[in-house]
């Protein structure tokens, strides 16, 4: 299929990562209204692949910028020489935390961070635990934030943003951090938001777009949700994004 073609989504659980500061990812969507013409040869034969192979799956099916050379450089650990998948093998695969930030930042489920294999491929220093289960993992010592809360509409994750942020950012001087939960869907998402909104100094609604292009199935619940409002409210001194909208 040509070394630019990379099925990332399917087989990596690492569709659209995203760069640090920019809403760029590292794929590119493929779409009926790219040109061919503004392409080259094998840029041109890795989107009529990709076209094709749509047709055969549900999964997007993305292209990498850089191609195959640049991802594997980045990500030695996932390269293979295999060419063909079958459905099973394809469903036993241990999907990768996603990336947030390229290198440092992580967000995952509580099987992911419980993988040594996962965090030494990872070079993950620290991790950050917004799930109820206590559990000692991999990182050393002083290098883990466990915050237990539950997944529901009155649990309290706001009081906690500081000290999520004020670690993390501490963290990464050091190396990569890892933030997870049990699904890796709602606390994590709204924990990683709350660090973008702190350091990044992104809006709610920045963050939102952001992590969604990271990780499609992200989900805060409501009640996360009204605190990352009133997070954004203390950052700045006013509401900037209106979490009354559907998005939301």
């Amino acid at each position: 299929m040509g070394s630019l073609f990379c099925h990332i989504s399917l087989r990596f659980g690492l569709s659209n990562n995203c760069l640090s500061g920019s809403s760029t990812s590292s794929e590119t969507e493929i779409s009926s209204s790219d040109s061919v013409c503004s392409h080259s040869p094998e840029e041109r034969g890795a989107i009529f692949h990709a076209r094709n192979l749509e047709h055969f799956t549900r999964h997007p099916v993305l292209l990498l910028k850089g191609g195959y050379r640049r991802f594997s450089a980045c990500y030695h650990f996932l390269k293979s020489h295999k060419t063909l998948w079958m459905p099973q093998e394809l469903d036993t695969f241990q999907p990768y935390p996603v990336e947030i930030l390229p290198a440092k930042l992580y967000m995952g489920n509580f099987k992911q961070a419980s993988d040594k294999q996962i965090q030494k491929d990872l070079k993950i220093k620290a991790l950050v635990n917004v799930s109820e289960q206590p559990v000692t993992l991999f990182a050393e010592e002083g290098k883990s934030l466990h915050v237990p809360v539950p997944d529901s509409l009155e649990a309290d994750l706001f009081s906690s943003f500081p000290t999520i942020s004020h670690f993390i950012d501490a963290q990464l001087d050091e190396g990569a951090v890892l933030v997870f939960s049990s699904l890796g869907i709602s606390r994590s998402s709204t924990a990683t938001m709350a660090y973008l909104m702190h350091s990044c100094r992104f809006s709610l609604q920045r963050a939102w777009k952001y992590l969604l292009k990271c990780k499609m199935n992200m989900r805060p619940n409501r009640g996360f949700v009204e605190q990352l409002s009133a997070w954004e409210t203390q950052i700045y001194g006013y509401p900037v994004t209106d979490v009354s909208e559907p998005n939301y």
